[in-house]
């Protein structure tokens, strides 16, 4: 019981990172209607900004992370002025190759400018604290604590804000939203806005749980497609749910199998989501 416990801990650790890289997915889906593949590299690019910013001034890693995220925001909205804007009126297909397409060129770029090997926001052991036989390293308060607050302000805007009302809206009828006087550019900036800053966020905390590596956004990329669809692709909460559950399975996961084989237990959750409930536990749920 003692092990399945402090599993459960490492899965909710787990499954925050995934929950805030799944909801900005489901965001950039439900109002953009295409699956973005470059999600998982514009983690990585959050992570690495961050990364600069760390070693070229010495800050803490939670210091650096507003300014990598907004990096990558911005990059983020440069490519769809100059990529998928062009392309928003094609079929989704179209708009999903050319997110495959980016996240090949970002991916290499990353090499180039920071090199393919491993590295770390901070070197040396980081000792846990322990709770009698549960052992929790201080960042992994510091995830739990940043996608918690994340989640809560997400929830906050879309209910209280104009700008979020106005995505809720484009999620539902995109025509319909446009007829009322809706900014439908000014719509999708704000959504790539926030969903990229919740990428980079979560590759900035992947970081601080593991290691930086020019990969770990695309490694984590399939789990968290795995959260999105759980919990009902197009749906925030649905994502937030779904990344929790993905994150705990996998780790309860390895006390039958080898922790290599954890990206493999999210495949086939989300191969069995997509046979029995294609829609998600919270189909209906959106934006």
């Amino acid at each position: 019981m003692t092990d399945l416990i402090q599993l459960t801990i490492y899965g909710i650790v787990l499954g925050s990172i995934f929950a805030l890289g799944a909801v900005g997915l489901s965001l950039i889906y439900a109002i953009l209607r295409f699956p973005h593949f470059a999600h998982g590299d514009f983690m990585t690019l959050g992570a690495y900004l961050s990364l600069g910013i760390v070693t070229t001034f010495g800050v803490p890693p939670i210091i650096a992370l507003p300014f990598g995220a907004a990096g990558a925001v911005l990059f983020a909205i440069a490519i769809d002025q100059t990529i998928y804007r062009r392309l928003r009126k094609t079929q989704p297909v179209i708009l999903l190759i050319s997110s495959v397409g980016t996240a090949l060129i970002l991916r290499a770029l990353l090499q180039m400018v920071f090199g393919s090997e491993t590295q770390v926001y901070q070197s040396g052991i980081q000792m846990p604290y322990r709770f009698g036989d549960f052992r929790i390293k201080p960042a992994h308060f510091m995830i739990v604590g940043v996608a918690a607050a994340l989640v809560l302000a997400l929830h906050l805007f879309l209910q209280k804000t104009r700008v979020g009302k106005a995505m809720r809206a484009m999620s539902d009828n995109r025509d319909l939203a446009q007829v009322t006087g809706i900014s439908v550019d000014r719509i999708v900036v704000w959504t790539w806005g926030i969903g990229i800053a919740l990428a980079a966020t979560a590759g900035v905390l992947l970081g601080m749980d593991t290691r930086l590596h020019p990969t770990m956004g695309w490694n984590i990329l399939l789990p968290v497609f795995a959260a999105a669809i759980l919990g009902g692709i197009g749906s925030p909460y649905g994502a937030i749910a779904g990344g929790l559950v993905i994150g705990i399975v996998q780790e309860w996961s390895t006390t039958f199998i080898s922790p290599a084989y954890k990206p493999a237990v999210a495949f086939a959750i989300m191969v069995l989501m997509l046979l029995v409930r294609p829609t998600g536990l919270f189909a209906g749920r959106k934006v």
